[in-house]
């Protein structure tokens, strides 16, 4: 294999880039997330409990979304490899997606039509739609900043540590608002649509301010050229995926740590309001608490993976996550649980599932340079739209099984008191069955087989070639 001295590499493809660049990429997740998050958590909520609609049919509609978006992933993924806006080839979208994308998300939340099915159909697969058309770019935009390993490292850092500020802000952060926007005075999560409305509509125009910031502060470098775009085609993606190995493999991590957050995440306010008969503060806190270990953990990501290696750190944290998962589900079980003890393990639990979760961002542009290494094509775009299905496959696992399960065990969202059965179908959806899908991950990602070595040598070969 070829190979450049360092000052000659360094020239082109292996960018440093500054912290307000850093910080600025990072504030495209922190947006993203402002919706994703409120989704995840709350919309199956907000859908049974004030929309009125019965659990399996958002199951179907959830399942419809997902199955949509599985034909529109790979549109989207040749489009933005196959055109250059003039505004970036990537971070064009940004701009001409963030407005609809905020408009449908608030949307989603109010009830004028309520309980209308093709309502709640219309908004709910618009918002997912364009909300791909946001992560796909934006996932692409990662790999077009630099070819550098530490520095896609620490990019990833500061994504997640920002992407969970956007977590922190939904799970702690909308009861809250919710309870500050309403006279409702009742146990558990307010019920009040013109709250949920409001707080929605904060939510999505900060974040469409924030995708704008994103826009301003990142510039695609690491891109094809224009008549390497023009041969891009959707058939693409399902020859990149059955040529990349590594690909395949961070698909079906993909599949389980995403199936793993939807289940997990939709179960919460029925966990804290249900089997804990707690207030919206106390779900605030445990919501929380599912983001706020990022602030501790993530920043030290690129330290503990140069120490213990990209794989054994995985292994690590998702055996934290998982023991933390158990932990709370002792804890549930016992005559009168201290709402303590549920945070201990919430952290617990948390602290694990986003390192593991945040860190796998950063085996995406790994994967696309091995793809543009074999094939000669660095297709970012078909690339994320390919991680796109997978973590909706995931999604679409877990918006089936949470409803699904909770219709099975008779959750009657009228009733402050569930019955046994019910609480024990909710404990399964939060603790035992993200526990088992964490336990695949841990299969899954032991078949990935590019290390920082391997790959910084596919960089520099790929520059190589590109000078001679």
């Amino acid at each position: 294999m070829k190979q450049l001295n360092d000052n000659a590499f360094a020239e082109k493809g292996f960018y440093k880039l500054s912290w307000l660049q850093r910080i600025g990429f990072g504030s495209g997740d922190l947006a993203q997330n402002l919706i994703f998050q409120t989704t995840c958590m709350y919309l199956l909520f907000f859908y049974t409990d004030i929309y009125g609609l019965d659990a399996v049919d958002v199951s179907v509609m959830f399942t419809v979304g997902n199955i949509a978006n599985v034909i529109w992933d790979p549109i989207v993924g040749a489009l933005i490899d196959k055109n250059n806006p003039r505004l970036g080839k990537y971070r064009a979208y940004l701009v001409f997606v963030g407005i609809p994308l905020s408009g449908f998300a608030i949307l989603c939340f109010w009830n004028g039509f309520a309980p209308s099915l093709l309502y709640a159909y219309v908004t709910y697969i618009a918002m997912t739609l364009l909300y791909t058309f946001i992560n796909v770019p934006y996932g692409a935009l990662n790999s077009s900043l630099t070819r550098d390993t530490n520095e896609i490292t620490i990019l990833t850092s500061v994504r997640m540590f920002m992407a969970n500020c956007g977590g922190l802000a939904v799970g702690s952060g909308l009861p809250l608002l919710i309870s500050y926007f309403t006279n409702e005075k009742a146990d558990g999560l307010p019920k009040d649509p013109g709250a949920w409305f409001i707080t929605m509509t904060i939510y999505a125009i900060f974040g469409l301010v924030l995708l704008l910031f994103c826009f301003s502060q990142c510039k695609e470098k690491v891109v094809m050229n224009a008549e390497e775009s023009a041969n891009v085609k959707i058939s693409d993606l399902w020859m990149e995926f059955f040529h990349n190995r590594p690909l395949r493999v961070i698909a079906f991590f993909f599949i389980t740590a995403f199936a793993m957050m939807s289940i997990g995440n939709a179960a919460g306010a029925y966990f804290i309001n249900s089997n804990m008969h707690g207030s919206s503060e106390q779900l605030s806190i445990f919501m929380g608490l599912g983001s706020a270990p990022s602030f501790i953990f993530m920043p030290l990501v690129p330290m503990i993976k140069n120490a213990v290696g990209k794989k054994n750190m995985f292994y690590i944290f998702l055996s934290v996550a998982i023991i933390g998962m158990a932990i709370l589900y002792i804890v549930a079980k016992m005559d009168n649980p201290s709402m303590t003890y549920v945070y201990i393990a919430q952290f617990i639990k948390s602290t694990g599932v986003i390192v593991a979760t945040g860190y796998m961002w950063a085996l995406v542009p790994e994967v696309i340079s091995y793809g543009e290494y074999v094939s000669g094509k660095r297709i970012a775009g078909i690339v994320n739209a390919l991680t796109g299905i997978f973590f909706k496959a995931g999604m679409t696992l877990g918006s089936v099984v949470a409803p699904a399960i909770l219709a099975y065990v008779a959750y009657d969202p009228k009733s402050v008191t569930q019955t046994p059965l019910a609480e024990e179908g909710i404990l399964w959806l939060v603790c035992v069955l993200p526990a088992v899908l964490l336990l695949l991950a841990m299969f899954i990602i032991s078949k990935y087989e590019l290390d920082d070595e391997t790959i910084d040598k596919i960089n520099k070969e790929i520059e190589a070639r590109g000078r001679n």
